[in-house]
């Protein structure tokens, strides 16, 4: 019999291309190989609400993490923490 794991829950990270604090967080995720769910909020109706409501706050990036956290406008370092703490990177 073949053991057979779940894939882990996804992040999810809301942002634009126009926003700089977008790219880098986007980039981070990229080179890091982090499973993620890209929410453009250009091209998702409601996705600047879906964002504004996990933050209450109009900023961007939001990332969303399978743990019921986020963070918003977060410093690579604060990502890279999160990651971490969640095991998806070492």
């Amino acid at each position: 019999m073949t053991e057979t794991t779940a894939p882990a829950p996804r992040i999810t990270m809301y942002g634009a291309e126009w926003c700089s604090d977008c790219r880098r967080s986007k980039s981070l995720l990229d080179r890091l190989e982090v499973d993620y769910h890209y929410v453009d909020l250009l091209l998702v109706e409601d996705g600047a609400d879906r964002a504004r409501a996990i933050s209450g706050r109009m900023n961007i990036p939001v990332i969303v993490f399978p743990d019921d956290t986020h963070l918003v406008e977060p410093s690579d370092a604060e990502v890279r923490t999160k990651l971490t703490q969640l095991g998806r990177i070492s």
